[in-house]
């Protein structure tokens, strides 16, 4: 889904009235765009595009046969149905600085012997549309208690085309013992 297909919006059609028709309100603005530009796109492909991609993602959007390099800015849903009620864009420009999010998932935790925490799901930064950074995954494959992962220990943001706007030695999860198994332990072994 890194295409999606949407329309110009009529600006005398008020918002409420495109949602009742299945039709969530958009707009895109800045990188080669002269002006913001009022789009539309249908419910199912806008609550899609937000279950699969987040704020900072970088997409293309197709209008009017042109595609339009961006970023999620921002979205909202409707609080009752969860339904995506707008979504703003931000068109971007080769060569042109974009402040974006790395978000942090991890796999392999089911296995991670210990108390897992993570202290940070996203991590901040700038840097050029082509070295954005959309997801970094950790592999836990392994990791035993007393692992400790920091933002300068993730290969994918430790690169000179990107700026942080968060300290490198942020803890990003730890593995901590499980103090309740160590302490059965102690207790079976006397």
């Amino acid at each position: 889904m890194d295409i999606i297909n949407v329309e110009k919006r009529d600006p005398k059609v008020k918002a409420k009235h495109l949602r009742r028709m299945g039709i969530v309100p958009c707009s895109v603005y800045g990188g080669t765009l002269p002006n913001s530009v009022l789009i539309q796109m249908n419910q199912q492909t806008a609550n899609q595009l937000c279950r699969q991609k987040h704020d900072g993602s970088k997409i293309r959007l197709s209008l009017d046969g042109q595609i339009i390099p961006a970023q999620i800015k921002e979205y909202t849903r409707n609080p009752d149905s969860q339904n995506v009620d707008q979504v703003s864009f931000q068109a971007l420009k080769a060569g042109q600085t974009v402040k974006s999010f790395a978000h942090i998932g991890r796999k392999n935790s089911e296995n991670v012997r210990g108390v897992l925490e993570q202290m940070i799901d996203e991590v901040p930064y700038e840097s050029t549309p082509e070295f954005m950074v959309d997801n970094v995954t950790l592999d836990l494959e392994g990791a035993a208690p007393g692992t400790l992962i920091t933002v300068a220990d993730i290969p994918e943001l430790n690169n000179e085309h990107i700026t942080l706007h968060i300290p490198s030695d942020s803890i990003v999860l730890r593995i901590s013992e499980n103090k309740m198994a160590a302490d059965q332990e102690e207790a079976a072994e006397e």
